[in-house]
Protein backbone atom coordinates (compact mmCIF):
# COMPACT_ATOMS: atom_id res chain seq x y z
CA UNK A 1 0.00 0.00 0.00
CA UNK A 2 1.04 4.13 -1.27
CA UNK A 3 0.32 6.16 1.73
CA UNK A 4 2.64 9.09 -0.21
CA UNK A 5 2.00 11.56 -1.79
CA UNK A 6 -2.18 10.27 -2.17
CA UNK A 7 -2.98 9.35 0.94
CA UNK A 8 -6.60 9.10 1.54
CA UNK A 9 -6.85 7.90 -1.75
CA UNK A 10 -4.91 5.05 -1.04
CA UNK A 11 -6.64 4.30 2.35
CA UNK A 12 -9.49 4.19 0.47
CA UNK A 13 -8.24 1.77 -1.69
CA UNK A 14 -6.93 0.04 1.37
CA UNK A 15 -10.53 -0.23 3.10
CA UNK A 16 -12.18 -1.48 -0.46
CA UNK A 17 -9.52 -4.31 -0.50
CA UNK A 18 -9.66 -5.21 3.34
CA UNK A 19 -13.21 -4.50 4.21
CA UNK A 20 -14.73 -7.58 6.05
CA UNK A 21 -18.00 -8.24 5.27
CA UNK A 22 -20.37 -9.41 8.19
CA UNK A 23 -20.23 -13.12 8.62
CA UNK A 24 -17.38 -13.46 5.99
CA UNK A 25 -14.17 -13.26 7.33
CA UNK A 26 -10.57 -13.12 5.59
CA UNK A 27 -9.44 -16.64 6.29
CA UNK A 28 -9.36 -19.08 9.48
CA UNK A 29 -6.58 -19.73 10.93
CA UNK A 30 -5.04 -23.36 12.72
CA UNK A 31 -6.52 -23.65 15.57
CA UNK A 32 -8.83 -20.88 15.79
CA UNK A 33 -12.85 -19.83 14.51
CA UNK A 34 -13.11 -17.97 11.56
CA UNK A 35 -12.56 -14.44 12.26
CA UNK A 36 -15.68 -12.50 11.59
CA UNK A 37 -16.70 -8.71 10.64
CA UNK A 38 -14.53 -6.16 13.03
CA UNK A 39 -15.25 -6.18 16.55
CA UNK A 40 -14.11 -3.45 18.68
CA UNK A 41 -15.76 -4.42 22.23
CA UNK A 42 -16.71 -1.95 24.72
CA UNK A 43 -13.41 0.00 25.23
CA UNK A 44 -13.64 2.50 22.53
CA UNK A 45 -17.21 3.42 23.62
CA UNK A 46 -15.65 3.70 27.49
CA UNK A 47 -13.04 6.37 25.96
CA UNK A 48 -16.14 8.59 24.18
CA UNK A 49 -18.03 8.35 27.28
CA UNK A 50 -14.81 9.35 29.25
CA UNK A 51 -13.95 12.36 27.11
CA UNK A 52 -14.71 16.03 28.18
CA UNK A 53 -17.88 17.73 26.38
CA UNK A 54 -17.12 19.18 23.18
CA UNK A 55 -17.01 18.57 19.34
CA UNK A 56 -15.05 15.89 18.93
CA UNK A 57 -16.98 13.74 21.82
CA UNK A 58 -20.32 14.88 19.87
CA UNK A 59 -19.18 13.68 16.48
CA UNK A 60 -17.49 10.13 17.88
CA UNK A 61 -20.79 9.63 19.96
CA UNK A 62 -22.86 10.46 16.72
CA UNK A 63 -20.77 7.35 15.28
CA UNK A 64 -20.85 5.15 18.15
CA UNK A 65 -24.46 5.21 18.04
CA UNK A 66 -25.35 5.29 13.89
CA UNK A 67 -22.31 2.73 12.73
CA UNK A 68 -23.46 -0.66 12.40
CA UNK A 69 -20.56 -2.46 10.86
CA UNK A 70 -17.31 -1.64 11.45
CA UNK A 71 -14.29 -2.12 8.89
CA UNK A 72 -10.26 -2.91 8.45
CA UNK A 73 -8.55 0.19 8.05
CA UNK A 74 -4.79 0.25 7.66
CA UNK A 75 -4.27 3.38 9.89
CA UNK A 76 -4.85 0.95 12.90
CA UNK A 77 -1.49 -0.72 13.18
CA UNK A 78 -1.63 -3.93 15.82
CA UNK A 79 2.08 -3.07 18.28
CA UNK A 80 2.89 -6.37 18.98
CA UNK A 81 -0.74 -7.74 18.19
CA UNK A 82 -2.81 -6.43 21.13
CA UNK A 83 -0.45 -6.78 24.25
CA UNK A 84 -2.52 -4.61 26.65
CA UNK A 85 -4.49 -7.85 27.26
CA UNK A 86 -2.62 -10.74 25.05
CA UNK A 87 1.12 -12.20 25.14
CA UNK A 88 2.91 -9.56 22.58
CA UNK A 89 4.08 -11.99 19.68
CA UNK A 90 1.64 -14.59 20.18
CA UNK A 91 -0.72 -15.73 17.44
CA UNK A 92 -3.94 -15.01 19.81
CA UNK A 93 -2.20 -11.36 19.90
CA UNK A 94 -2.36 -10.90 16.51
CA UNK A 95 -5.58 -12.44 16.03
CA UNK A 96 -7.07 -10.38 18.80
CA UNK A 97 -5.50 -7.36 16.80
CA UNK A 98 -6.94 -8.00 13.51
CA UNK A 99 -10.55 -8.83 14.84
CA UNK A 100 -10.58 -5.61 16.21
CA UNK A 101 -9.72 -4.24 12.85
CA UNK A 102 -6.38 -3.26 12.70
CA UNK A 103 -5.11 -3.49 8.51
CA UNK A 104 -1.56 -3.79 9.70
CA UNK A 105 0.30 -6.13 11.91
CA UNK A 106 3.78 -6.20 13.68
CA UNK A 107 6.27 -8.68 13.94
CA UNK A 108 9.63 -7.65 15.51
CA UNK A 109 12.00 -10.36 14.12
CA UNK A 110 15.09 -11.33 15.82
CA UNK A 111 17.29 -14.45 15.35
CA UNK A 112 18.04 -17.72 17.54
CA UNK A 113 21.18 -19.48 17.96
CA UNK A 114 20.67 -21.56 14.15
CA UNK A 115 20.08 -18.20 12.38
CA UNK A 116 16.30 -18.19 12.42
CA UNK A 117 13.97 -15.88 12.47
CA UNK A 118 11.50 -15.09 14.96
CA UNK A 119 8.75 -12.81 16.38
CA UNK A 120 9.95 -11.16 19.61
CA UNK A 121 10.19 -7.56 20.62
CA UNK A 122 13.78 -8.11 22.03
CA UNK A 123 16.50 -10.54 21.21
CA UNK A 124 17.02 -10.51 24.95
CA UNK A 125 13.24 -10.49 26.45
CA UNK A 126 13.02 -14.18 26.52
CA UNK A 127 13.19 -14.19 30.48
CA UNK A 128 10.18 -11.08 30.66
CA UNK A 129 8.16 -12.40 27.63
CA UNK A 130 7.57 -16.49 27.82
CA UNK A 131 8.08 -18.91 30.46
CA UNK A 132 11.64 -20.07 29.38
CA UNK A 133 13.09 -19.52 33.14
CA UNK A 134 10.66 -22.64 34.64
CA UNK A 135 12.05 -24.50 31.58
CA UNK A 136 15.56 -26.97 31.37
CA UNK A 137 16.54 -24.19 29.24
CA UNK A 138 17.21 -21.46 31.70
CA UNK A 139 20.59 -23.06 31.93
CA UNK A 140 21.07 -21.72 28.45
CA UNK A 141 20.35 -18.51 29.00
CA UNK A 142 22.91 -15.37 29.21
CA UNK A 143 22.16 -14.76 32.26
CA UNK A 144 20.39 -17.61 34.66
CA UNK A 145 17.61 -16.26 37.34
CA UNK A 146 19.54 -14.79 40.35
CA UNK A 147 17.14 -13.63 43.16
CA UNK A 148 16.74 -10.74 45.10
CA UNK A 149 19.04 -9.94 47.59
CA UNK A 150 17.84 -7.77 50.88
CA UNK A 151 19.16 -6.96 54.26
CA UNK A 152 18.31 -7.39 57.26
CA UNK A 153 15.74 -4.94 57.55
CA UNK A 154 13.83 -6.20 54.26
CA UNK A 155 15.39 -3.31 51.66
CA UNK A 156 16.34 -4.10 48.50
CA UNK A 157 20.09 -4.54 48.29
CA UNK A 158 20.38 -6.34 44.69
CA UNK A 159 17.17 -6.17 42.54
CA UNK A 160 16.47 -9.72 41.07
CA UNK A 161 17.92 -10.53 37.20
CA UNK A 162 18.24 -12.85 34.34
CA UNK A 163 18.98 -12.45 30.56
CA UNK A 164 17.60 -14.78 28.21
CA UNK A 165 18.29 -14.52 24.52
CA UNK A 166 17.12 -15.94 21.51
CA UNK A 167 20.19 -16.73 20.19
CA UNK A 168 21.18 -18.93 23.10
CA UNK A 169 18.49 -21.44 21.47
CA UNK A 170 17.44 -23.42 18.45
CA UNK A 171 14.27 -22.80 17.01
CA UNK A 172 13.27 -26.26 17.50
CA UNK A 173 13.61 -24.86 21.42
CA UNK A 174 11.96 -22.20 20.95
CA UNK A 175 9.11 -23.67 19.85
CA UNK A 176 8.54 -25.09 23.06
CA UNK A 177 7.99 -21.95 24.86
CA UNK A 178 4.89 -20.39 25.63
CA UNK A 179 4.84 -16.53 25.96
CA UNK A 180 3.54 -14.53 28.52
CA UNK A 181 2.96 -10.58 29.39
CA UNK A 182 6.16 -8.44 29.46
CA UNK A 183 6.93 -7.81 32.82
CA UNK A 184 9.04 -9.26 35.62
CA UNK A 185 9.12 -8.89 39.40
CA UNK A 186 12.80 -6.95 40.81
CA UNK A 187 12.19 -8.18 44.12
CA UNK A 188 11.40 -11.70 43.24
CA UNK A 189 13.62 -14.22 45.26
CA UNK A 190 12.13 -16.90 43.19
CA UNK A 191 11.21 -17.54 39.64
CA UNK A 192 7.80 -17.91 40.07
CA UNK A 193 7.79 -14.32 42.00
CA UNK A 194 9.87 -13.07 39.08
CA UNK A 195 7.88 -13.51 36.58
CA UNK A 196 4.89 -12.41 38.72
CA UNK A 197 5.02 -8.81 38.03
CA UNK A 198 2.50 -7.78 35.06
CA UNK A 199 1.57 -4.53 35.65
CA UNK A 200 -2.22 -3.75 37.40
CA UNK A 201 -3.60 -2.47 33.67
CA UNK A 202 -2.81 -5.80 32.36
CA UNK A 203 -3.80 -9.28 33.08
CA UNK A 204 -2.47 -12.36 32.94
CA UNK A 205 -5.92 -14.03 32.02
CA UNK A 206 -4.20 -15.03 28.51
CA UNK A 207 -1.15 -16.01 29.41
CA UNK A 208 -2.07 -19.76 30.19
CA UNK A 209 -0.33 -22.92 29.70
CA UNK A 210 -2.10 -23.78 26.86
CA UNK A 211 -1.79 -20.63 25.50
CA UNK A 212 0.59 -17.93 24.47
CA UNK A 213 1.49 -19.59 21.28
CA UNK A 214 5.27 -18.30 20.13
CA UNK A 215 5.46 -17.48 15.96
CA UNK A 216 8.18 -17.56 13.72
CA UNK A 217 8.67 -14.74 11.59
CA UNK A 218 7.80 -17.11 8.53
CA UNK A 219 4.90 -18.71 10.57
CA UNK A 220 3.17 -14.65 11.20
CA UNK A 221 3.74 -14.25 7.55
CA UNK A 222 1.46 -17.11 6.31
CA UNK A 223 -1.04 -16.13 9.66
CA UNK A 224 -1.08 -12.23 8.47
CA UNK A 225 -2.22 -13.66 5.03
CA UNK A 226 -5.25 -15.54 6.37
CA UNK A 227 -6.01 -12.48 8.64
CA UNK A 228 -6.05 -10.63 5.33
CA UNK A 229 -4.00 -7.77 6.73
CA UNK A 230 -1.02 -6.02 5.95
CA UNK A 231 2.11 -6.59 7.76
CA UNK A 232 5.24 -4.47 9.37
CA UNK A 233 8.26 -6.35 10.72
CA UNK A 234 10.79 -4.77 12.56
CA UNK A 235 14.70 -6.02 12.28
CA UNK A 236 15.45 -5.47 15.76
CA UNK A 237 18.74 -4.28 17.03
CA UNK A 238 21.12 -7.46 18.04
CA UNK A 239 21.95 -7.61 21.52
CA UNK A 240 25.37 -9.70 20.10
CA UNK A 241 28.03 -8.99 18.48
CA UNK A 242 28.08 -9.00 14.53
CA UNK A 243 28.24 -11.00 12.54
CA UNK A 244 26.88 -13.61 14.89
CA UNK A 245 28.91 -16.97 14.01
CA UNK A 246 29.10 -15.57 10.72
CA UNK A 247 25.34 -14.13 10.14
CA UNK A 248 26.02 -10.11 8.83
CA UNK A 249 24.18 -6.93 10.00
CA UNK A 250 23.50 -7.33 5.81
CA UNK A 251 22.32 -10.68 5.65
CA UNK A 252 20.16 -10.62 8.73
CA UNK A 253 18.66 -7.90 6.78
CA UNK A 254 18.18 -9.17 3.51
CA UNK A 255 16.70 -13.03 5.61
CA UNK A 256 13.55 -10.95 7.03
CA UNK A 257 13.29 -9.58 3.34
CA UNK A 258 13.76 -12.46 1.63
CA UNK A 259 11.17 -14.36 3.95
CA UNK A 260 8.41 -12.68 1.95
CA UNK A 261 9.37 -13.20 -1.11
CA UNK A 262 9.57 -16.79 -0.72
CA UNK A 263 5.81 -16.86 1.05
CA UNK A 264 4.68 -14.52 -2.41
CA UNK A 265 3.76 -11.35 -0.38
CA UNK A 266 4.08 -8.27 -2.58
CA UNK A 267 6.09 -5.41 -1.52
CA UNK A 268 3.27 -2.89 -1.55
CA UNK A 269 1.81 -5.13 1.63
CA UNK A 270 5.12 -4.68 3.44
CA UNK A 271 6.26 -2.37 5.77
CA UNK A 272 10.37 -3.18 7.08
CA UNK A 273 11.21 -1.21 10.11
CA UNK A 274 14.43 -0.53 12.12
CA UNK A 275 15.74 2.16 14.49
CA UNK A 276 19.21 1.15 12.66
CA UNK A 277 19.19 3.93 9.53
CA UNK A 278 22.41 1.50 7.79
CA UNK A 279 19.19 -1.20 7.23
CA UNK A 280 16.63 0.90 5.97
CA UNK A 281 19.05 2.16 3.65
CA UNK A 282 19.93 -1.31 2.89
CA UNK A 283 16.71 -2.05 1.29
CA UNK A 284 16.24 0.97 0.01
CA UNK A 285 19.64 -0.26 -2.34
CA UNK A 286 19.32 -3.57 -2.30
CA UNK A 287 15.41 -4.55 -2.14
CA UNK A 288 14.27 -1.08 -3.98
CA UNK A 289 10.47 -2.17 -4.07
CA UNK A 290 10.39 -3.08 0.08
CA UNK A 291 12.96 -0.05 0.96
CA UNK A 292 9.74 2.31 -1.09
CA UNK A 293 7.88 1.87 2.26
CA UNK A 294 10.60 1.03 4.67
CA UNK A 295 10.13 2.60 8.23
CA UNK A 296 13.18 4.35 9.71
CA UNK A 297 12.26 3.88 13.14
CA UNK A 298 13.52 7.44 16.04
CA UNK A 299 13.92 6.34 19.73
CA UNK A 300 14.73 9.97 20.74
CA UNK A 301 14.79 10.06 24.45
CA UNK A 302 13.24 13.96 24.15
CA UNK A 303 12.76 17.06 22.39
CA UNK A 304 16.78 17.34 21.84
CA UNK A 305 17.47 14.12 20.52
CA UNK A 306 14.97 14.67 17.38
CA UNK A 307 16.28 15.04 14.13
CA UNK A 308 16.24 18.79 12.85
CA UNK A 309 14.56 20.23 10.03
CA UNK A 310 17.78 19.46 7.46
CA UNK A 311 18.01 15.67 9.26
CA UNK A 312 14.84 15.10 7.80
CA UNK A 313 15.67 16.94 4.48
CA UNK A 314 18.67 14.78 4.61
CA UNK A 315 16.24 11.20 5.12
CA UNK A 316 14.01 12.16 2.40
CA UNK A 317 16.59 12.85 -0.07
CA UNK A 318 18.77 9.37 1.19
CA UNK A 319 15.45 7.89 -0.69
CA UNK A 320 13.62 7.22 2.96
CA UNK A 321 10.10 7.84 2.99
CA UNK A 322 8.73 7.22 6.33
CA UNK A 323 9.35 8.61 9.55
CA UNK A 324 8.35 7.12 12.70
CA UNK A 325 9.28 8.99 15.56
CA UNK A 326 7.38 8.28 19.29
CA UNK A 327 3.93 9.55 19.72
CA UNK A 328 5.25 12.81 22.32
CA UNK A 329 7.26 13.71 19.32
CA UNK A 330 4.84 14.90 16.99
CA UNK A 331 2.97 16.93 19.71
CA UNK A 332 3.14 19.92 21.60
CA UNK A 333 0.89 22.27 23.82
CA UNK A 334 -0.28 25.43 22.56
CA UNK A 335 -0.45 28.97 25.19
CA UNK A 336 -3.65 27.67 26.24
CA UNK A 337 -3.13 24.10 26.67
CA UNK A 338 -4.31 22.79 23.52
CA UNK A 339 -2.38 19.76 22.07
CA UNK A 340 -1.34 20.70 18.53
CA UNK A 341 1.05 19.16 15.69
CA UNK A 342 4.83 19.70 16.94
CA UNK A 343 7.59 21.73 14.99
CA UNK A 344 9.48 18.11 14.27
CA UNK A 345 5.86 17.00 12.92
CA UNK A 346 5.74 19.80 10.48
CA UNK A 347 9.44 19.68 9.77
CA UNK A 348 8.42 16.34 8.54
CA UNK A 349 5.97 17.12 6.47
CA UNK A 350 7.67 19.99 5.21
CA UNK A 351 10.41 17.38 4.02
CA UNK A 352 8.03 15.61 2.03
CA UNK A 353 8.32 12.96 4.45
CA UNK A 354 5.11 10.33 5.20
CA UNK A 355 4.62 9.81 9.18
CA UNK A 356 3.60 6.94 11.42
CA UNK A 357 4.19 6.88 15.55
CA UNK A 358 4.25 4.67 18.17
CA UNK A 359 2.66 3.59 20.56
CA UNK A 360 -0.74 4.31 22.36
CA UNK A 361 -2.58 2.37 25.20
CA UNK A 362 0.63 1.42 26.75
CA UNK A 363 0.34 4.01 29.58
CA UNK A 364 -2.53 2.46 31.71
CA UNK A 365 -4.68 4.74 33.44
CA UNK A 366 -4.47 8.27 32.18
CA UNK A 367 -6.30 10.08 34.72
CA UNK A 368 -3.73 9.86 37.63
CA UNK A 369 -1.07 11.99 35.88
CA UNK A 370 2.43 11.27 35.15
CA UNK A 371 1.96 9.05 32.53
CA UNK A 372 5.28 8.37 31.11
CA UNK A 373 7.29 8.98 28.18
CA UNK A 374 4.74 8.32 25.59
CA UNK A 375 2.68 11.71 26.80
CA UNK A 376 5.89 13.81 27.62
CA UNK A 377 5.18 16.76 25.98
CA UNK A 378 1.41 17.17 26.42
CA UNK A 379 1.37 15.47 29.71
CA UNK A 380 -0.49 18.57 31.27
CA UNK A 381 -3.18 18.45 28.87
CA UNK A 382 -4.07 14.93 29.76
CA UNK A 383 -6.54 14.27 32.52
CA UNK A 384 -8.94 11.55 31.43
CA UNK A 385 -8.83 8.05 29.68
CA UNK A 386 -10.97 9.88 27.08
CA UNK A 387 -8.25 12.14 26.52
CA UNK A 388 -6.60 9.18 24.06
CA UNK A 389 -9.25 9.93 21.53
CA UNK A 390 -8.11 13.74 21.35
CA UNK A 391 -4.81 12.43 20.62
CA UNK A 392 -5.54 10.43 18.26
CA UNK A 393 -7.41 13.09 16.30
CA UNK A 394 -4.67 15.63 16.26
CA UNK A 395 -2.09 12.97 14.78
CA UNK A 396 -4.62 12.01 11.95
CA UNK A 397 -6.10 15.56 11.57
CA UNK A 398 -3.44 18.15 12.86
CA UNK A 399 -0.21 16.06 11.99
CA UNK A 400 -1.74 14.32 9.57
CA UNK A 401 0.31 10.54 10.13
CA UNK A 402 -0.31 7.36 7.83
CA UNK A 403 -0.88 5.66 10.64
CA UNK A 404 -0.70 4.79 14.70
CA UNK A 405 0.67 1.52 16.35
CA UNK A 406 -1.65 0.47 19.46
CA UNK A 407 -1.36 -2.02 22.02
CA UNK A 408 -5.31 -2.14 21.79
CA UNK A 409 -6.29 -1.42 18.35
CA UNK A 410 -9.62 -1.54 18.65
CA UNK A 411 -9.45 2.67 19.84
CA UNK A 412 -7.88 3.70 16.69
CA UNK A 413 -9.85 1.03 14.35
CA UNK A 414 -13.05 3.00 16.42
CA UNK A 415 -11.48 6.46 15.31
CA UNK A 416 -10.89 5.54 11.77
CA UNK A 417 -14.08 4.32 11.13
CA UNK A 418 -15.88 7.40 12.27
CA UNK A 419 -13.78 9.40 10.58
CA UNK A 420 -13.45 7.71 7.37
CA UNK A 421 -9.76 6.55 7.44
Amino acid sequence: MQFFPAFKTAVIAVLAAASLPACAGPGATKGAYPVPSVQLGPRPFFLVNEMAEGKLKQQLNACAKTFQQYRVSAFSIGHRGAPLQFPEHTRESYEAGARMGAGILECDVAFTKDKELVCRHAQNDLHTTTNILQTALAAKCTTPFQPAVFDASGNLVTPAKAECRTSDITLAEFRTLRGKMDAFNPRGKTVEEFMAGTATFRTDLYSGPTSGTLMTHAESIELFKKLGVKMTPELKTPVVAMPFDGFTQQAYAQKMIDEYKAAGVSPNRVYPQSFLKDDVLYWIAQEPHFGKQAVYLDDAAGVAGLPSATDLRVYKAQGINIWAPPTWALLALDADKNIVPSQAAKDAKAAGLGLITWSLERSGILADGNNGSYYQTIDAAISREGDVLRVIDVLAQGVGVMGIFSDWPATVSFYANCKGL
